[in-house]
Parts: C-alpha cells; sequence; structure tokens
C-alpha cells in the first residue's frame, strides 16, 4: 500500500539520503501513476479494489488511477486520446474494436509481450483473434463471453427427454417435442445474427471475406446459407418475432414466464430471468450450442474485452506490466471467479468449475470466433444489413437473392 511510515527516524533520514543519489528503486523515489480506462460493469468494485491494492503493494513506486467508461460514445473518446498526447496509458476495448484502432498506428505492438509473458498459444480464440493485426498483437486478451442454451428441466422432463442433445440433429428433434402443449421449443428471434454466425462457422462459411486486402459479403456461400437454413428451422419451433431482435421484446423476460423451453443467451440472462420469475430458480439448466458432430460444441460468437497500450502512453513500461498482471493467470482466475466470466486461457476453464453455467459457456468458448476483422466492422454493425437478411428469409423471400443483397451492402460498406 502507499504512504507507508518507515520504522523510525534514522530509517527516515537514510530513506531521503539514498534517494538523493537515486538509489531507491523508482528513480529517487517519484511514484509512477497508471492510467487505466475500464469500461462500465466490466468489474465489480470489490475485484478492482483488490487488484489494486496487492498491485499497489506489490509495486512501491506505482500507483493506479482507474478511470471507468461508458460505452456510449467510446469509440471517438478512445480514438481521439490515442491520436493526442498525454492520454491514458491502458484501455479496455471491445474484442471487435481493436481492429479500428489499431488502423490509426497509434497502438504499441504487444507481439512480444503475449509470446514471451503471457502464453498466447493458449489464448481463447474468439479474444486472440480480433486483437492480432497483420502479424501483430495490439489487443491483450482480457475476459469473454459467448453463447449457451438456458432450458427449463421441468419442459425436458415432461417432453421425455432426458439428456441434453449433443448435436444440432438431435437439438432439432428435441425442440420439436418440446414445441407442443401450448409451450415454445425455443424461443429465438428472427434477429439474433450472433446466434446465426455461429451456425454460419460451423458450416464452414463466413460473413465476409479479406481478399487481398479488400473485404468483402460472403452470406451467399452454400455454407453461409446452410447456416441460415438450420437457424429458420430451429427457429420455427417457437413464437420469436422474425422482424425483430432478441433485446424487443427482452428474451428473458419471455422464457420466465415458464412456457418456453430453451433459451440461447449468455449467462447474464440468468439473473434477468430469475427477477422476473424466481420460482425458476432451481429449473433452470445449461448446454453448449450443440455443433454438427458430437465431440464438439457450435462455433459461437465471443463476445469480450481486450486490453490495449497507446504509443503515446506517457508510462507505457509500467502499463505494460500492469496488463500482464491483469491477464495473467491469478488476477484472470480471480476475474473469471468474481464475474463469472471465461477466462483468457483454455486451461484456465477449470477455475470456473463449480459455476454451472459458466462452466458450460467455457466448454463453448474453445470453438468460439469474433465478427471481421476489418477496420470498418463497427459501421456494418451501425445499420446492420444482416437484420433484415435474416427476416427476409423467415418470411419466405428468397435466401440466395436475399442473401447477395446483405453481402453487397456489407461489401459497400467495408469498403469505405
Amino acid at each position: 500500500m502507499k504512504n507507508r511510515h518507515l520504522a523510525c527516524p534514522l530509517a527516515a533520514a537514510l530513506a531521503l539520503a539514498l534517494a538523493g543519489c537515486g538509489m531507491l528503486p523508482g528513480g529517487g523515489g517519484q511514484t509512477k501513476t497508471v492510467n487505466i480506462w475500464l469500461m462500465r460493469d466490466s468489474v465489480s468494485e470489490d475485484f478492482l479494489t483488490r487488484f489494486t491494492e496487492a498491485y499497489e503493494d506489490e509495486h512501491d513506486d506505482v500507483e493506479l488511477k482507474v478511470t471507468i467508461q461508458d460505452w456510449t460514445g467510446i469509440g471517438k473518446k478512445v480514438t481521439e486520446a490515442i491520436e493526442g498526447s498525454g492520454g491514458p496509458d491502458v484501455i479496455e476495448v471491445g474484442n471487435t474494436q481493436v481492429a479500428q484502432y489499431a488502423d490509426t498506428e497509434k497502438l504499441f505492438d504487444l507481439t512480444l509481450e503475449s509470446v514471451r509473458d503471457l502464453g498466447s498459444e493458449d489464448w481463447v480464440p474468439g479474444l486472440a483473434e480480433p486483437g492480432s493485426i497483420g502479424g501483430s498483437q495490439y489487443g491483450i486478451p482480457w475476459y469473454a463471453a459467448n453463447r449457451i442454451v438456458i432450458y427449463n428441466k421441468d419442459l425436458f422432463s415432461a417432453a421425455g427427454i432426458d439428456a441434453p442433445p449433443a448435436t444440432r440433429a438431435e437439438w432439432l428433434s428435441d425442440t420439436e417435442k418440446l414445441n407442443r402443449d401450448g409451450n415454445q421449443g425455443i424461443y429465438l428471434a428472427g434477429q439474433d445474427w450472433y446466434t446465426l454466425a455461429g451456425f454460419i462457422w460451423d458450416e464452414g462459411g463466413e460473413l465476409a471475406v479479406d481478399k487481398g486486402g479488400e473485404w468483402t459479403g460472403a452470406l451467399e456461400s452454400p455454407a453461409a446459407r446452410r447456416g441460415m437454413a438450420y437457424y429458420k428451422e430451429l427457429q420455427s419451433l417457437g413464437s420469436g418475432p422474425k422482424n425483430a431482435d432478441e433485446q424487443n421484446p427482452p428474451q428473458a423476460d419471455v422464457f420466465a414466464k415458464g412456457d418456453v423451453a430453451q433459451l440461447i443467451a449468455t449467462p447474464s440472462a440468468v439473473a434477468a430471468i430469475l427477477k422476473a420469475n424466481p420460482g425458476l430458480k432451481d429449473k433452470l439448466g445449461y448446454f453448449p450450442i450443440p455443433g454438427g458432430k458430437a465431440d464438439q460444441p457450435c462455433a459461437v460468437f465471443t463476445g469480450g474485452s481486450d486490453l490495449i497500450i497507446p504509443e503515446n502512453a506517457p508510462e507505457r513500461t509500467a502499463a505494460i506490466d500492469v496488463v500482464k498482471a491483469l491477464a495473467g493467470e491469478k488476477w484472470q482466475s480471480e476475474l473469471a471467479r468474481t464475474m463469472g466470466y471465461v477466462p483468457n486461457k483454455k486451461s484456465l476453464a477449470s477455475v470456473v468449475a463449480n459455476q454451472e453455467a459458466t462452466a458450460v459457456m467455457a466448454k463453448g468458448a474453445v470453438r468460439g470466433r469474433a465478427t471481421p476483422n476489418s477496420p470498418q466492422w463497427a459501421s456494418v454493425e451501425g445499420d446492420n444489413p444482416i437484420k433484415p437478411y435474416m427476416t427476409a428469409v423467415l418470411m419466405g423471400e428468397d435466401p440466395l437473392k436475399a442473401a447477395k443483397e446483405a453481402s453487397a451492402a456489407i461489401t459497400d460498406t467495408l469498403a469505405e
């Protein structure tokens, strides 16, 4: 901790003499302040306090100053900070945002640290891949989250289903059995494009591809259309709206009514479900989204955060050490247990083994993916052509025609 008192006047005098000669660590006793930007609700106050106190206790010459930022408008704020001078030393960014910040050429290259100190070969792919641009690692994976299937045990039991499905084919069969007697087999909104992305990837397709530095939409490929066809079949086994996403209405509230057998969501939805209906507390079960083969789950979109260091960081050396601590095994384990996140390494999945939903999420994370690693992808999501494409297919329009139109819109945006 800072401001420790020396044991006696003689010790104090000796310390002052050493400091005057530049013999104390930290450049004559000067304290470095590492400014850190973290996003709201990424960590609890308790975790942040524990980390700060422990880190400062181990580094007498470093003080951590944490500023909490809001997601709204953060892109512009981060860009201005990394292009200016004297900005923050460490910044938390969404894993899919790294490319747009790296495009400024104002981020510090952390490739050496990722290989030498942080065991990058074991990182969760959905966090590691978007942090790597042109062969250099600019984003250090911090925490991850991905979708799982949340199910109502009572409805499964009533339908004679005693174990979660192992494949997507079994999943469809089970969901058909569940979709009867006034119950929905699954609640799946028509524009849940993150879930669709997983089906597309599982079939070997892509949302967009990089052809020699030029990104083009790829929804019209046979593999991508197979993913959409599966989505359509699954979505039909419930009453989810075809022209809205999972927030309209909030899908956790729909599931909480008790007549929906399954929901695709991150484990964070559990709190909302139980708030709406505490009676479901002991009736919830979880399994990874099934894949095409029984020995591996479906590919899933991995959301989460990476840590970046601007080139202009005033305390870059100290900032690197802070990032290594936050992304290292000790504090990764603490963060995962405290917040219910997937840790940044596959080998650390066991630290959440006692948290059922999080443990299931960690199983799915091994096949996690991120959105196309283009600096312009955020603009695609801003006026997302994938959503109306999905609605068009679900409403019976020609799948190939709709896919080509959506791909063309994606290509145009990525070329801007």
